[in-house]
């Protein structure tokens, strides 16, 4: 079992084109940790934007009564990939983790892989 710390340093160093991480309570918005990002990524930022996409995506599904759970959600930008993974573990209700991708050099198929990977070491 890994925890937060170790899996973030492990999403960003493990994965192909990774540019920074966090995993995230979008409950309140806020990163709970993050590594890697810098000055044209910061991860606080993307913590709270992407809660309002997580918090859009579930309203929305309760109103058309879907009854399924949101795996991930991906956001595809010119240069980078956004990916939202919904936490699903024991102790992770309300969280996710977040990875910003460089499209040039990642991986999109082996990225959602290794974030699944991550997501079942994960001891919050």
């Amino acid at each position: 079992m890994a925890n937060a710390e170790t899996a973030l340093k492990e999403a960003t160093t493990a994965i192909d084109g990774a540019l920074g991480a966090a995993l995230v309570d979008y409950t309140s918005g806020m990163a709970l940790g993050t590594a890697g990002g810098g000055k044209d990524l910061d991860l606080a930022v993307a913590a709270a934007g992407n809660t309002d996409v997580v918090r859009a995506k579930v309203r929305t599904m309760e109103m058309l009564g879907l009854k399924e759970e949101i795996e991930d959600i991906l956001i595809t930008l010119g240069s980078q990939y956004h990916l939202i993974r919904l936490l699903k573990g024991r102790g992770t209700s309300g969280l996710f983790l977040y990875l910003a991708l460089d499209k040039n050099r990642a991986n999109l198929a082996m990225a959602r892989h290794q974030m699944r990977r991550i997501e079942a070491d994960l001891e919050v």
